[in-house]
């Protein structure tokens, strides 16, 4: 197996996810991801929720708020509940988005995870992004100044079945059928939500899938003063970085303040991957090592400048999203479990039930 050596700097993983309570020998989430960031000597880890999408529900939510009440180094940013997910369930009345949020937010919630510009969830759900639903709870984001991280969009040959790979068919994310919103749709929504609101804080995902188009993403950032991108792979992403070098070091050179470090590991996948991930995103900020990354390819990384590397690997999460986590309010959540509870299977409830009463 090997060695990774933990990061010589102050580091956060600002991209991970839980998807399940235990892993395949039985271990459960709740401390899974401190060991994760004591091997790799990370300063504090964020974990986005799932709750809509890929099977999850509200437990989504509970799980991230209770591994960061019991884990001090960890942020988490929840997510919004839609209709199409409960298990048939009636749905309160009062869950709208603007309420959502104030839900989260009073809990103790770090920002917001926003899967739904992703062409599968978006087609699901059956929203446009520009819904006035929506609006409104990005107005009350901006005036809250509460952070969102969004995933916007997906690798534009995904639409293109002469470029798709057989594996992205596999998992579903051939959009090319017609019945998806376009890769052009999605980002006009985007372009439009920022130009009405223009100083919301958000983080996309992926680069914004914007690593072979740049350009684009020098417009935005001297446009908005609040829009930063990650680093999560997408290991396509870094194919682009490393046959541009030269001119990704400059850019992150000049927009070091907009570019965040993130893995997007995920529970309950092992141990090492989430090492090898943060190790190799870690590496092409901070060093010129030549390894082997993404696309199983052998390459240098970029070595920015000491005040680059720091923004990205820490500094942008603290300004967004805080230098220390919220602390979590026991009530707010014990309320939100009890109002959501209806919409979970059992055997989440009865889990969550035990939890609570070992330590609230």
């Amino acid at each position: 197996m090997e060695q990774y050596n933990p990061v010589k700097h102050k580091v956060v993983d600002g991209h991970l996810h839980i998807e399940a309570w235990e892993n395949k020998d039985g271990v459960p989430f709740t401390h899974y991801f401190e060991e994760y960031r004591k091997e790799m000597g990370l300063h504090a880890i964020d974990i986005a929720a799932l709750p809509s999408g890929y099977g999850a529900d509200v437990t989504s939510n509970l799980w991230c708020a209770i591994y960061k009440l019991l884990n001090k180094n960890t942020f988490a940013h929840g997510g919004l509940l839609y209709d199409q997910y409960p298990l048939g369930q009636s749905l309160p009345s009062d869950m709208d988005f603007v309420t959502q949020l104030h839900e989260l937010m009073e809990i103790g919630f770090d920002g917001v995870k926003m899967l739904e510009g992703k062409p599968t969830l978006n087609k699901t759900i059956g929203k446009n992004l520009l819904h006035k639903e929506y609006d409104k709870f990005f107005a009350e984001a901006e005036k809250l100044g509460t952070h969102i991280l969004f995933h916007v969009n997906d690798p534009k040959e995904f639409w293109d079945e002469s470029k798709v790979s057989q594996d992205v068919i596999d998992h579903g994310w051939f959009y090319g059928d017609g019945t998806y919103s376009t890769h052009e749709e999605l980002y006009e929504q985007v372009y439009a939500i920022l130009a009405k609101h223009p100083t919301l804080c958000v983080t996309f995902a992926h680069f914004f899938f914007k690593s072979e188009t740049p350009k684009d993403l020098e417009e935005l950032f001297e446009k908005y003063p609040n829009v930063n991108v990650d680093l999560t792979p997408g290991w396509e992403m870094y194919i682009s970085f490393y046959n541009n070098r030269e001119y990704y070091k400059s850019f992150f050179e000049k927009y070091s303040t907009r570019i965040e470090l993130g893995t997007d590991s995920t529970f309950p996948y092992d141990t090492e991957a989430f090492c090898w991930l943060v190790d190799r995103v870690y590496r092409f900020v901070a060093c010129d090592d030549v390894v082997k990354a993404f696309g199983d390819r052998c390459e240098a990384g970029l070595n920015l400048s000491d005040e680059a590397r720091d923004n990205i690997i820490c500094k942008n999460h603290e300004r967004r999203v805080g230098k220390e986590p919220k602390e979590i309010n026991k009530n707010a959540l014990v309320r939100y479990f009890n109002k959501y509870k209806h919409l979970m299977i059992e055997s989440d409830v009865e889990k969550i039930n035990k939890i609570f009463n070992e330590i609230l």
